[in-house]
């Protein structure tokens, strides 16, 4: 009986915190919905605030931060402008995802450069800890299991 009772209470245990993390992941995705009607000048504003925060920029700093950021939000939105042409789940071909690739890691190249002329050695080793946290998640539900 009482294994029974540690099977059911574990089980319920399991069902719950499942539902949790869809709730969260619910919040999230109205978070994106929200972050597509930005424009990107807003964007660039909230992300260099949080830069900001986090790296205590000065405000040349700010300034020159941000300026990096708009290129990179105006860029994001012709690319998302261009994508929803597109017929939706339309793969591209190897040559187009080659291309992209190396677009997108010569932009991340520059954007490192630019940062590294912009920011204190101290603050640049902060940013560089700075990752996307779908990569931090990733790591951490490997670690989990």
């Amino acid at each position: 009986m009482k294994n029974l009772v540690l099977a059911v209470l574990a089980i319920f245990t399991l069902s719950t915190s499942a539902q949790e993390r869809r709730q969260d992941r619910k919040g999230h995705d109205h978070m994106k919905e929200i972050m597509k009607d930005l424009t990107p000048e807003e964007v660039a504003n909230l992300k260099t605030k949080k830069m900001t925060l986090r790296l205590d920029l000065t405000d040349r700093q700010q300034q020159q931060v941000e300026s990096i950021l708009l290129d990179q939000a105006i860029e994001r939105q012709k690319k998302r402008e261009a994508r929803n042409g597109k017929a939706e789940g339309e793969k591209p071909s190897k040559e187009e995802f080659l291309k992209m690739e190396n677009q997108r890691l010569d932009h991340q190249i520059e954007m490192k450069r630019q940062m590294k002329e912009i920011l204190s050695e101290e603050q640049y080793a902060k940013f560089e800890k700075m990752k996307p946290r779908r990569h931090h998640k990733k790591g951490r539900r490997a670690k989990k299991k």
